[in-house]
């Protein structure tokens, strides 16, 4: 299985349009925003790009792809930066892998990315899943992390610990137990065009919904086929790996502090990830660490207030001494 949402490694595309893959259609949606592919630790990975300066490198959570940061592209490259969201392995453009989804792979897929754009370093900022192995690539190719910026996700220690041991923690993120099933997460998810998509999305959030639209957006991109297996796979690698020594290897390398900057941001109303489970995760950062509650948002801060979401992430980002 390596299906792909696009034409070969390191060709571009004009924005806007589609490219097939099998029998689903990968939305490289219009915008102001320059679509590529990017070889990339054995693999090949979709990006949206805009801007000139720093890089900034936004990864996606579950159930999205790239486009869950439409509005932060635009006000990061308005704000002097080189804003680059990319397509997670197996999910939107980027390549379906028959394996490689445990979260040290994935984060040298990141900081792959990062290399193959030119880059010597980047600002990650990581959503859900995205958020993991924001905090993982900081941790094993510190050199590459310029900042760290991770949303709606603890430090995966902090994630450990909270799943195993607090019952309302395990509870919120039952999705994640229920993932391990074989085979009927992927059948759930695309049933019904991927209703199951939508509905988690609406359950996640906070009051501010997301519009109809934007929930279709990403109902079709889960129906892209192998999308579906390969969103869940790192999940299953998480919980099955625990006990196993990779995961057990993976825990203990977690141990190493984050030294750059660190911004967190979270949702008051997060149903999924707890913000008592997040909070403590400044403890694994030895530099300055700066968290940020936003009330009365849920799961999706960057889509549920892109303005104030958006500010926040770029003073923080030009601040030139963020504190504590």
């Amino acid at each position: 299985m390596r299906d792909s949402g696009g034409s070969g490694s390191g060709s571009s595309h004009e924005s806007g349009g589609g490219a097939r893959t099998g029998g689903g259609q990968v939305p490289r949606l219009d915008g102001p925003w320059t679509h590529r592919d990017v070889a990339a630790n054995g693999a090949r990975f979709h990006i949206a790009e805009m801007g000139d300066g720093p890089l900034v490198l936004l990864l996606h959570g579950f159930p999205q792809f790239w486009w869950t940061w439409r509005h932060q592209l635009p006000a990061l490259a308005e704000a002097g930066f080189r804003a680059v969201a990319m397509d997670l392995r197996g999910v939107g453009g980027s390549d379906r892998t028959p394996r490689g989804y445990d979260a040290g792979n994935l984060a040298l897929d990141v900081t792959g990315v990062i290399r193959s754009l030119g880059e010597p370093d980047a600002a990650l900022v990581g959503h859900d899943l995205g958020g993991y192995l924001a905090w993982t690539a900081a941790t094993m190719r510190p050199k590459l992390v310029r900042r760290l910026a991770v949303e709606s996700m603890p430090h995966p220690r902090r994630w450990r610990s909270a799943m195993l041991t607090d019952l309302r923690q395990s509870r919120s993120g039952g999705y994640i137990w229920g993932f391990q099933s074989p085979w009927l997460p992927e059948r759930h998810l695309v049933a019904d065009d991927a209703e199951m998509v939508g509905r988690l999305i609406h359950e996640w959030s906070g009051p501010r919904l997301p519009d109809d639209e934007a929930v279709d957006v990403y109902r079709r991109a889960m129906q892209i086929p192998s999308t579906a297996h390969c969103a869940v796979e790192p999940y299953r690698w998480m919980v099955r790996s625990m006990a196993r020594p990779d995961g057990i290897q993976f825990n203990r390398r977690m141990k190493r502090p984050i030294r750059v900057p660190t911004l967190h941001l979270h949702g008051s109303l997060d149903p999924v990830m707890r913000s008592r489970s997040a909070a403590g995760s400044g403890e694994y950062v030895e530099a300055p660490y700066r968290w940020r509650l936003f009330d009365g948002l849920g799961h999706f801060p960057h889509e549920e207030d892109p303005a104030a979401f958006s500010a926040e992430l770029i003073n923080w980002l030009k601040d030139p001494e963020p504190d504590r």
